[in-house]
């Protein structure tokens, strides 16, 4: 990945060549004629134009080559609102609708995460559901989690489920409405409906409520990426604790199949892997609140300053694939560094110096107006593999600038 201060010059170099103005895209889309600042061009010439920025700005988010999402691909609620929560625009929208409490411990040390629905078509259809003596047999799900690179550094992973409640349980709620929800690693197949499995978490539930269970499958996903064991999935376990012959039937359901009773959001409620990991590049996400715009005045000055740049995701055809945010404002730094500098125009000594000579010496060059601040964004995206991803990109956004 290229830094952002190069990231931020590629944008500047953009805005350029297509005039300035207060809210400037960031490229054309194709097929535009009289493009200020492309006129002359061949066709060519700007359609070779078009590639370079593309796979520059493909190459800066870490990616081989443009996603071309299939229609089928959703993205999980939960990874949105992880989304929302991260990138503060619940203060926007409001967080009454965001069910699930932000995972600070898990979240601290990555900068990416990446969900993964189960491979239903993978799965043995004698493996499905079934009831016996009124518990459920342990269901099988399969993950394909190859498309995590290499050096991304695994540091966590959580299998979520959703359970169904029970609507009528009967007996003492205090012990007969309990359930046992066991998770395992599946370590080999040996035979379909057989499996050896290894414990990795379990947790007590009762039967009254639907909701989302989050279990720490960390080890076993580990192991399939660190240490490149075979990958036969996970196994999940349902038991009723007290049970009596009226609970024969009953118990807290998983949801599984997407092919199960029609009218529930099932493309929703399938079960998520998550895995939260670090490329080594930039800070970790961080729960952060909205930055509001700074107050500046109307006067115009040629001094150094920070000017409008909107990055339009939809101008290069990328809404397709990238969730949220559809754009987003990275201004970039322009304007004059006069002699004497001015306290605002937050110069260092250096820069001090370097006007002071050049104000006797021309062949000295005057110090630059550049971004002295940058913040990250996150953005939601689908992979080359169908598969969603949030990610924080470091000095993406210009938030003060300086002669230097």
């Amino acid at each position: 990945m290229i830094p952002g201060n190069r990231m931020l010059m590629v944008l500047f170099i953009c805005q350029v060549l297509l005039g300035e103005s207060n809210h400037a895209s960031l490229i054309p889309e194709e097929g535009k004629k009289k493009v200020p600042g492309l006129q002359g061009r061949t066709d060519a010439q700007s359609h070779e134009l078009l590639r370079d920025f593309e796979a520059t700005l493909l190459h800066m988010f870490g990616l081989k080559r443009r996603p071309r999402p299939s229609r089928s691909v959703a993205v999980p609620r939960y990874l949105l609102d992880l989304y929302r929560l991260q990138s503060g625009e619940v203060e926007e929208t409001g967080a009454a609708d965001i069910a699930f409490e932000y995972p600070e411990r898990s979240a601290s040390r990555a900068n990416t995460v990446r969900g993964f629905h189960h491979e239903e078509h993978m799965e043995r259809v004698e493996e499905l559901e079934t009831v016996r003596d009124g518990e459920a047999t342990p269901l099988r799900f399969l993950f394909n989690v190859s498309s995590i690179p290499e050096d991304e550094l695994l540091s966590s992973a959580e299998l979520r489920i959703y359970r169904h409640q029970i609507d009528e349980a009967g007996g003492d709620i205090l012990s007969d409405g309990l359930h046992r929800i066991n998770v395992y690693e599946v370590l080999k197949a040996p035979r379909p409906g057989q499996l050896i499995t290894q414990l990795l978490d379990t947790r007590l539930v009762r039967h009254n409520t639907s909701q989302w269970e989050s279990f720490d499958v960390s080890p076993a996903v580990l192991r399939w990426t660190r240490e490149r064991l075979p990958n036969h999935g996970l196994a999940v376990e349902v038991l009723h604790l007290n049970k009596t012959p009226r609970h024969n039937g009953k118990h807290v359901r998983v949801s599984r199949s997407l092919h199960q009773e029609p009218g529930e959001d099932w493309e929703q409620l399938r079960p998520l892997l998550v895995t939260f990991g670090h490329d080594g590049k930039g800070h970790p996400l961080t729960k952060r609140t909205k930055r509001s715009p700074k107050q500046r005045g109307r006067k115009r000055n040629r001094n150094c300053r920070r000017h409008a740049l909107y990055v339009d995701f939809s101008d290069v055809g990328w809404n397709d694939w990238i969730v949220a945010p559809p754009g987003y404002q990275a201004y970039y730094c322009h304007g004059e560094c006069p002699f004497p500098l001015a306290d605002h125009l937050n110069s260092t000594n250096h820069a001090i110096v370097q006007t002071l000579v050049n104000s006797v010496n021309n062949n000295i060059p005057k110090a630059c107006c550049v971004p002295t601040e940058l913040s990250a964004i996150s953005m939601l995206y689908l992979d080359e593999h169908d598969k969603v991803v949030l990610k924080n990109y470091q000095e993406m956004v210009v938030e003060g600038c300086g002669c230097r």
